[in-house]
């Protein structure tokens, strides 16, 4: 009964953190004239100065001097803050620079990437179906190459370094607060670095636009912190699977986002392109769904085989 407490409370959690990230490009616009950069940096301080303060509230500090003893946790979160640090540069550049919908491309590739990183890394064999999936997942990307006349870079870096962070995030197995302490410890030096620069050139936004932009760029942290926090204590809680599943909420918003609120540009080839990446995912998660009811029935009938 606790575990499906606990499997439950992972799904909500999962739920909340998906559907906050699909909202993001309504948010970052907001910091303007920030550059991408300034905002990375202040959302690094920021997130800090909310975890602490959420683990104040707990007084919550115990953990701390135990995850010291263990290095191999350690270095794992220093690992997921430079990835995460990668994913949220890239995605803030992209919102702020009109490129909403190929962002919400990256995280609808996600759940693709997740399965080639369990070929790659697990040796885990794929389904015929999972293979399929890949394989429209691959011409999707081919078609939208040959649409915005380049590869989506966008996508393909927010796809994989978000894939390579729940990856590490699920091998930590860390708390969510105690994780994103560690990791918003790791880029304070280089972002607080930058912030005095920026001051030094007299070319910082923080301050000299505004106490309501001021407010904004502080606002980073929390907007930061509560769906990470979120994101962890679902990783730790449900299988992969279920996060693969869930994770399709921040696209399908990220995507209305892009087109009806932003209005970006979506000619025939670009819808055509989403079209084979929506039926890769299809394809996909109804392959996922019957091979999880085939082995609960699998499950099912061995005591019931014992029993004879």
């Amino acid at each position: 009964m606790g575990s499906m407490s606990e499997s439950r409370r992972g799904v909500l959690y999962g739920i909340a953190a998906y559907a906050m990230w699909g909202l993001f490009p309504l948010y970052w616009p907001l910091l303007r004239p920030s550059g991408a950069v300034e905002i990375l940096a202040h959302r690094m301080v920021w997130s800090l100065v909310a975890v602490i303060a959420v683990l104040a509230v707990r007084r919550h500090w115990s953990w701390f001097r135990e995850l010291a003893r263990q290095p191999r946790k350690l270095l794992l979160l220093t690992l997921a803050a430079v990835v995460v640090s990668v994913n949220w540069g890239v995605y803030i550049y992209a919102v702020n620079t009109g490129h909403v919908v190929e962002s919400a491309l990256g995280y609808f590739i996600n759940p693709l990437v997740s399965v080639l990183f369990g070929v790659m890394i697990f040796r885990e064999r794929l389904r015929r179906w999972q293979w399929v999936a890949v394989g429209l997942g691959a011409l999707a990307v081919v078609v939208l190459t040959a649409d915005y006349g380049r590869p989506p870079w966008i996508a393909l870096v927010l796809a994989v370094s978000f894939g390579t962070y729940g990856l590490i995030k699920k091998s930590a197995n860390v708390g969510a607060a105690e994780s994103l302490t560690v990791e918003t410890l790791v880029l304070l030096l280089p972002a607080l670095g930058y912030l005095a620069f920026l001051q030094a050139q007299g070319t910082a936004t923080f301050g000299s636009a505004g106490l309501g932009h001021a407010t904004l760029l502080a606002g980073a942290g929390v907007v930061t912190a509560i769906p990470l926090m979120c994101f962890t204590a679902a990783a730790i809680r449900v299988p992969l699977t279920v996060i693969g599943l869930l994770q399709y909420i921040a696209p399908i918003l990220q995507f209305l986002c892009g087109v009806l609120v932003v209005h970006e540009t979506m000619p025939p080839s670009r819808w055509a392109g989403f079209a084979i990446i929506w039926l890769a995912l299809a394809v996909f998660s109804w392959d996922g769904l019957r091979n999880a009811r085939t082995v609960r029935r699998a499950a099912g009938a061995a005591p019931a085989l014992e029993t004879v």
